[in-house]
């Protein structure tokens, strides 16, 4: 568990290295079922489904951003605000130097995924309190 000086020493630490610029890619949805769930959020929300792919399909509305929906096998729904089975859900972090923004996140306490896909295209973090999020190049 990180403590509030922790955190208010990371960010102070940080504050003396050149912020990278990081901007929110993506939401990222596990479902059983990617196109499926796409449909459902593009009639929801007005938007388009820009690209399918065998285990992803993305998402895209008239603002920046988008929403992804990847497989993920076995998925069980969450029970939230039930903690049994937890909310399942990442963010994509678009970045210019992966290796600059990757050194900057871990100076503010994130640490790399030991475990989880890792790519040239991307690497897991984990923040402080553990939730995973993707840098992307």
């Amino acid at each position: 568990m990180t403590s509030t000086s922790d955190t208010k020493a990371a960010v102070d630490a940080a504050a003396e290295v050149q912020t990278p610029r990081i901007s929110l890619e993506a939401v990222v949805l596990d479902t059983d079922d990617p196109r499926g769930l796409a449909e459902f959020y593009a009639a929801l929300l007005g938007w388009q489904i820009s690209s399918i792919k065998d285990e992803w399909v993305t998402l895209v509305g008239s603002s920046s951003g988008q929403l992804d929906f990847q497989l993920a096998l076995n998925h069980k729904p969450p029970t939230w605000p039930d903690n049994a089975i937890p909310q399942q859900i990442h963010l994509d972090l678009q970045v210019d130097d992966m290796a600059e923004a990757g050194a900057y996140a871990e100076s503010l306490g994130a640490r790399r995924a030991a475990t989880g896909d890792h790519s040239p295209d991307f690497i897991v973090f984990l923040d402080p309190s553990g939730h995973p999020f993707c840098l992307c190049s």
